[in-house]
């Protein structure tokens, strides 16, 4: 689709450069796997400094609807994708870092999201998503296992399940939520007085989760579920982590 480009208003800023674009992606002009021009003809057809141009590029790259490729050749320059994912997250871990969310608000906003992930994926979730769910306590019991490597799987897990729930951004925000928490469950995890007894009970919760999504039993999985995430989340909260 061919894409017309026009000055933007009088101040050359990273913002005005940042509207003009956001206004092409609403009016669908532009769309996911779209190429900008290159610079040097991106920047003078908007009107500002391929400074200002690439400011703003590096702010759409950072909030996840755009990646940048240096070099040259076909695949070279900046593309429009939809990955909010990683974005989301790594936002939402500064916000809570700075203060800007208390533990206790994402507390509360795991639980609202996974009730209704374990609920509805009790529901929708194929039997290509549950086997993967299996898979994975799988490999959260196997001998040795770091805690490290347990909170990944961990991650997986509840948002493999929110992915099974049939709604793409319940997924993407759970992710985020569980996200900008990531290094203080981590730490939690590392600082268990009795680390493999630890990961069991976390395991037979995770289990008993899994087994009641696969009998339709929705409502008791998000009961489980809500009682998993405040019992372990809830203890960062009361402790202060």
């Amino acid at each position: 689709m061919s894409v017309e480009w026009e000055p933007v208003r009088q101040a050359r800023t990273h913002e005005l450069v940042l509207e003009s674009i956001e206004q092409r992606v609403v009016a669908g002009e532009l769309k996911a796997g779209d190429r900008l021009p290159p610079e040097r003809e991106l920047a003078p057809v908007l009107g500002v400094s391929r400074s200002a141009l690439r400011e703003a590029l590096r702010v759409l790259e950072t909030i996840g609807v755009l990646v940048a490729q240096s070099g040259r050749g076909p695949d070279a320059g900046a593309r429009i994708v939809r990955n909010p994912d990683d974005a989301l997250g790594r936002l939402l871990r500064l916000h809570v870092a700075l203060g800007s969310y208390s533990l206790q608000d994402v507390l509360e906003s795991r639980v609202t999201l996974e009730r209704h992930s374990f609920e509805a994926a009790a529901e929708h979730a194929s039997a290509e998503d549950l086997d993967e769910a299996e898979r994975i306590l799988h490999r959260m019991r196997a001998p040795g296992v770091t805690a490290a490597e347990f909170s990944d799987l961990d991650t997986r897990f509840h948002v493999l399940i929110a992915r099974a729930s049939g709604n793409h951004l319940i997924s993407t925000l759970t992710a985020a939520v569980r996200e900008s928490v990531r290094p203080m469950i981590l730490q939690a995890l590392e600082g268990a007085e009795d680390w493999p007894a630890t990961a069991e009970a976390l395991n037979d919760e995770h289990a008993r989760m899994l087994r009641l999504v696969r009998a339709g039993e929705g409502v008791q999985a998000a009961d489980v579920a809500e009682q998993h995430i405040r019992g372990f989340h809830g203890g960062l909260v009361g402790t202060g982590h």
